[in-house]
């Protein structure tokens, strides 16, 4: 895997009116599959690829699908991305750039992530995310719009298209401003509205309390998000009387009863209330 910042020296790359036209124009289009697929032929010319994801990692919680865009149509990378967000997402390379090291970079830089399938030693990520995919090589664009927030613009290659070669990489980072901005400007018309307050209290509560499991976490954030037991339990992929058994382990621990209790948490001063380990 590699991974490393964008040369702006390097972007001196050009693209036809046509195709930025048609990547303005899906700036904001509530299609979840619009955008993504602009991406894909604003580049097309230049550099092929097959796939293209864009997650938004918001306040150190689990990604969010913004957009997403396939070859084949259809739910199939829909789906792949919600296992990846649901199962997989702590073991992308993604992750340490986003929470580790580069966590503080710099707002409007780039990164550059590369990961190809045979780097992945995980075999359960490996198949759902690249094997069953048919992907043989991905390149993220990594960028941090504002403060505890990072989008990552992640192109596929098909695993008969081999992988992405020297030239290819070097036009996909000319390309990468053009394509970070249009990415940074569409999620604030069209993917911002959907953060906000809950993921903002989630994170104040994992500051708070960080010994509270992921399980757990994944419930108080569908909670906090007005969501059912039972939408809560189709989208973390288990049974509702389990959503309720870690709701209750996470109010225990948080030392509240309700669900006012927990707004109230949330909201409270930073140095208020106790917790229970």
């Amino acid at each position: 895997m590699q991974v490393w910042t964008l040369d702006a020296s390097r972007c001196r790359g050009s693209l036809p009116a046509a195709r930025v036209a048609g990547l303005l124009a899906a700036i904001g289009e509530g299609d979840v599959s619009a955008f993504a697929g602009e991406v894909l032929k604003t580049i097309g010319g230049a550099v092929r690829a097959s796939q293209c994801t864009v997650f938004a990692y918001e306040f150190s919680n689990r990604p969010r699908t913004v957009s997403v865009a396939d070859y084949r149509g259809g739910r199939f990378l829909n789906d792949v991305a919600d296992k990846y967000i649901q199962l997989f997402y702590e073991l992308d390379g993604n992750q340490p750039i986003v929470s580790g090291e580069y966590a503080e970079a710099k707002e409007g830089s780039v990164l550059f992530h590369r990961q190809r399938s045979d780097e992945i030693a995980h075999e359960g990520y490996r198949q759902a995310c690249y094997e069953k995919p048919r992907v043989s090589d991905r390149v993220a664009l990594l960028m941090r719009p504002e403060a505890g927030i990072w989008l990552s613009v992640n192109l596929y290659r098909n695993d008969d298209q081999g992988v992405f070669g020297d030239g290819e990489i070097d036009t996909l980072e000319s390309l990468s401003p053009i394509l970070a901005l249009a990415a940074k400007h569409h999620y604030a018309l069209a993917g911002q509205h959907r953060q906000g307050t809950p993921q903002l209290m989630l994170s104040r509560l994992r500051s708070r309390c960080p010994e509270l499991p992921k399980r757990e976490l994944d419930v108080v954030r569908g909670v906090l998000e007005g969501r059912s037991a039972r939408e809560i339990a189709e989208s973390m992929g288990i049974q509702p009387s389990s959503v309720v058994t870690y709701q209750k382990r996470a109010y225990r621990r948080l030392g509240i009863s309700s669900q006012r209790e927990l707004f109230a948490l949330c909201v409270a001063a930073p140095h208020a209330g106790h917790f229970i380990s």
